[in-house]
């Protein structure tokens, strides 16, 4: 290896030969910029063993992600139910509806739905179906980040970057998941890397790619696409290798680019007459653009949220239903292990990589990708740490490439300057603190793998002695220092894709981690028996949700011992329909969907063709399991928490008299009424209304019970 920190000796020169300004176009540019090369085929300076270390990397990671994928089932049936839709109903493809009736979208843009959707319309409605694009986003960010990493440092700096990412618990468990996070982590990755390939020449084609990935990661999961736009835009105003002036219409034209890319959905979706489309899930007044700048946008920073299922914190370290906010919040009971392994590490050598290259000129771009890398993780690592509305441990997926290319990065810029005793100092206090940090977290998990926390931290000690003192056994020193730092993540992953995980609230790891934000014993466990409230585990007869409103989750540490026999975690659609209210218990099936038995099946799809749907259900986790069961559509009355207004009595009532609906499924939670479950009172202007469905029906029709479920039959009497 060069001693030159941040500059390969085939590729790229020192920044004591580069000019101040270097035009896209002048003579050597090129070959300055590392441009010509292909990741898929290397380079030709390339050592014989780093293409093969690449597809090796690539393979064990998919064959990783796709182990045993079927038991995760429809993963959340909140948008398997969606991808169904989509797959049988063009226009619910486009706006992303619940369910081929299009009564309802789920409370987000739908592009993480359609490459789902499309998969089913090509190959059937299946798990693996659904799954594998997820984990084919896993790959494909895999790679994109060893080829944003590659690009600038050494072929030893991207596959350390692209193991680092492959072997994060919290990306393990969302690239094999149907959430939204999986598409959102890629395209926010290959906007990095198109910042970065811009940077290399002042290329526009480039800036405005970054601009295209960002507008459709706008359409993934809204406002989080932007989190890391201020340091993107702010690092190339400043180092973009042109005039102030042409990286300034740049940046617009990056602008304009995201604007069209992210908003055409937008326009035609606002300009679309509302009686035409379905409404817009998540939203009180049946606006994209509310739910945009509402309940997924400035409510989860500051927690006021109409519809939400529960409050947050309230900021300065103060706890609320999501957790407490504050900067010790990725390193929390329910968070640390998902996440923050190599954070840690990433900061220490995001630091020491910008003091390395701090007296670099402004156009270098070792510098910059840092700066690039470092800014994405600080921005949304902020983000994170102090919003007080919703909150899940699995957001944190979209902090893992930006780690994973600082820790690639970083350690080996140090360890091309070993020669000063600086650099070999910063690197064995990396694995110092690394593994200290590794024992703590493995601490919180003592039956998982008891020895695992003590030999970590003996062989990073060891390591970091090596690569401090050792000069012969350096190398070997920093081998010893990466399995350390690599074998707790290692481990959590392996426990993560061997389980299967259902619902709306997962976490990876071993299932005896303190899950739930803050570590306060928040439902949310990366096994089928963590997807309980709180005092509810899998098997257990105990541990009912005490009473609470519409959408609401309950108070930390309450419902234990309350009530009986709810909480088997079993996946939606399979075993029986005798639990009330599904696997959420009193949540009418908020954490996950109800069991529906092959009787309740058979008779919803029994002359389900002459309606337009087959059965109505409080919530949209509800009306999913039996959508998902029967293939047929199911109305999600009030949406994801039942608290949306839609439809409202007057609408139900006439889609009652015209005969588009068969039945009603009582849900049989708490929420009041027959729909029980998430229709109760509270939780936003839909509440009543979902209350209000749910009393009328009552009072009208006659309940039948079917393999345990009540019915009631809207056809009767009409």
């Amino acid at each position: 290896m060069t001693t030159t920190p941040h500059a390969q000796p085939t590729a790229l020169p020192t920044t004591a030969d580069a000019p101040d300004e270097t035009p896209a176009d002048a003579p050597g540019a090129r070959h300055r910029a590392g441009r010509g090369t292909r990741w898929w085929r290397g380079r030709a300076e390339d050592a014989a063993w780093v293409r093969p270390a690449l597809l090796g990397l690539l393979v064990l990671t998919g064959m990783l992600y796709l182990y045993d994928l079927s038991a995760s089932g429809y993963a959340n049936s909140f948008y398997s139910a969606a991808v169904q839709a989509g797959s049988e109903s063009w226009k619910a493809f486009f706006f992303g509806s619940s369910d081929a009736g299009n009564s309802i979208t789920v409370d987000k843009p739908p592009a993480a739905l359609w490459p789902m959707a499309l998969s089913v319309r090509l190959f059937g409605l299946g798990s693996w179906q659904i799954l594998v694009p997820e984990v084919l986003m896993g790959v494909a960010t895999v790679a994109v980040v060893y080829a944003a990493v590659r690009r600038r440092f050494s072929a030893a700096a991207g596959l350390i970057a692209g193991a680092v990412l492959a072997c994060t618990p919290v990306a393990s468990l969302m690239f094999r998941f149907n959430n939204p996070d999986a598409l959102l982590t890629l395209l926010m990755t290959v906007t990095v890397y198109c910042v970065l390939r811009a940077l290399e020449g002042a290329r526009t084609k480039w800036l405005v790619w970054a601009g295209v990935a960002v507008g459709f990661a706008f359409l993934t999961k809204t406002l989080q696409a932007f989190l890391i736009l201020p340091p993107l835009a702010l690092v190339y105003a400043v180092c973009a290798p042109t005039t102030i002036r042409r990286r300034l219409g740049q940046l617009a034209l990056a602008g304009v680019a995201l604007i069209v890319s992210g908003g055409w959905w937008v326009a035609v979706v606002e300009l679309w007459p509302a009686s035409s489309r379905p409404y817009i899930g998540g939203s009180q007044n049946n606006s994209f653009l509310e739910l945009t700048f509402g309940y997924n946008g400035l409510g989860r920073i500051n927690g006021n949220e109409t519809g939400s299922v529960g409050g947050g914190g309230v900021g300065g370290g103060m706890g609320g239903g999501w957790g407490e906010t504050g900067i010790g919040r990725m390193f929390s009971d329910g968070i640390g292990g998902q996440i923050s392994w190599l954070l840690p590490a990433a900061l220490l050598l995001l630091a020491a990589g910008l003091a390395v290259t701090w007296r670099a000129r402004r156009t270098d771009t070792a510098r910059p990708a840092f700066l690039v890398w470092g800014g994405s993780l600080l921005t949304t690592l902020a983000v994170f740490s102090f919003m007080a509305g919703i909150f899940h441990e699995y957001y944190t997926v979209a902090l893992a490439p930006y780690i994973a290319a600082l820790v690639g990065m970083g350690a080996t810029v140090l360890w091309e300057e070993r020669a000063h005793i600086a650099a070999r100092a910063a690197l064995a206090a990396t694995a110092v603190v690394t593994a200290i940090w590794a024992y703590v977290l493995l601490g919180r998990t003592p039956d998982f793998v008891p020895w695992l926390g003590t030999a970590v931290l003996a062989c990073g000690l060891v390591a970091a002695a090596g690569l401090l003192f050792a000069g012969r056994f350096a190398l070997a020193a920093a081998g010893l220092a990466l399995v350390a730092a690599l074998a707790g993540p290692v481990a959590y992953t392996l426990s993560t894709v061997s389980t299967g995980h259902q619902g709306s609230i997962v976490t990876a790891g071993p299932a005896s981690m303190r899950g739930g934000p803050g570590g306060g014993g928040r439902p949310g466990g990366g096994g089928e028996a963590r997807m309980m409230p709180p005092g509810m585990g899998q098997g257990q007869g105990q541990g009912q949700m005490p009473p609470m409103g519409q959408g609401q989750m309950p108070p930390m540490g309450q419902g234990q011992g309350q009530g009986q026999g709810q909480g088997q975690g079993q996946a939606p659609g399979q075993g029986t329909a005798e639990r009330p209210g599904g696997a959420g218990g009193g949540m009418g099936g908020l954490l996950n969907g109800a069991d529906v038995s092959t009787a309740v099946a058979a008779e919803l799809e029994r002359n389900a063709s002459d309606f337009a749907w087959a059965a109505a259900a409080i919530g949209s986790q509800n009306a999913a399991s039996y959508q998902l069961a029967t293939g047929r559509p199911v109305m999600a009355i009030g949406g994801f928490n039942g608290s949306d207004p839609s439809p409202t009595l007057a609408q139900f009532k006439q889609y009652v008299a015209t005969g588009k609906i068969h039945y009603f499924i009582a849900s049989g939670g708490q929420g009041g009424g027959p729909g029980g479950g998430q229709g109760g009172q509270g939780g936003g202007p839909g509440g009543g209304t979902s209350s209000e469905i749910s009393t009328w029906v009552e009072e009208n029709f006659t309940p039948v019970t079917v393999g345990g479920t009540t019915l009631y039959d809207l056809t009767a009497g009409q």
